[in-house]
């Protein structure tokens, strides 16, 4: 998110990195033409419900992002997780562990940022259940989309928002998403984020969660990242995360 405030693929070259991690708002931007950016890590949540405490780190979170034009790339996505439980303080034996369903999507940008008006993306994604793990294998084929919009604030700081819905999983209902991200270059190299975000289900309460981190541009192509979040009104008590992403020109 905070690797350059406007396309990655610039007259000059694609520009620094540009990416949809760690935060949950994704940019705007594509790849560019004929890049190939990977973007992966892991994090771990902590969740409490009724008693219940439930521990899921998840492994190697692995997002590939291949360019078909400048303004159009494929994505493809898959998550190793393993989840522990308690109940009371009492751990639940075994441990549940497989992937989650494979994701395959698409993401278009539709406009530059040209005065008040933000660099506009729009991304889709499917959620394969039969790719899944059995212990990860949801009822639905999961559907997301998503607008994304981003607005240069100043030389160092943006603004960042999604607006969208989501289907599928282990309920029919709808979610409408939200997210909200402000960020800014501290130099060059590092940068920082603070981002509100949530779902508001159409048959039950919504969640609302934070997040804040940090990022690392090694150099153009390279970045590492690390977050810190929590729940406001969520069962969500703690996420850690940390990664990286890098790009290659294939």
């Amino acid at each position: 998110m905070l690797g350059s405030f406007g396309y990655a693929q610039q007259d000059n070259g694609p520009g620094p990195l540009i990416t949809d991690r760690p935060d949950a708002t994704e940019a705007p931007n594509t790849v560019g033409t004929g890049f190939l950016q990977f973007e992966t890590g892991a994090f771990f949540t902590r969740e409490e419900t009724n008693g219940l405490q439930t521990e899921s780190t998840t492994f190697n979170t692995m997002l590939v992002r291949y360019g078909i034009f400048d303004n159009f790339e494929l994505r493809l996505g898959w998550n190793f997780t393993e989840t522990r439980l308690e109940f009371n303080e009492m751990e639940v034996p075994g441990v549940l562990s497989g992937l989650d369903p494979l994701l395959l999507g698409a993401k278009v940008a539709i406009t530059e940022e040209r005065g008040l008006i933000p660099d506009i993306g729009l991304i889709g994604h499917v959620f394969l259940p039969f790719t899944a793990g059995r212990d990860y294998k949801p009822e639905y084929t999961g559907v997301d989309f998503r607008f994304s919009f981003a607005h240069t604030l100043s030389e160092r700081s943006s603004l960042s928002y999604n607006l969208g819905a989501q289907w599928g999983g282990d309920s029919p209902e709808a979610e409408y998403i939200y997210t909200l991200a402000y960020g800014y270059a501290i130099t060059d190299a590092f940068g920082c984020y603070v981002e509100l975000y949530g779902e508001l289900p159409e048959d039950s309460g919504p969640n609302h969660l934070w997040d804040a981190g940090i990022t690392y541009l090694v150099n153009d192509n390279l970045q590492l990242d690390a977050t810190i979040g929590s729940g406001i009104r969520s069962d969500q008590e703690l996420l850690l995360s940390a990664g990286l992403s890098y790009r290659i020109d294939t």
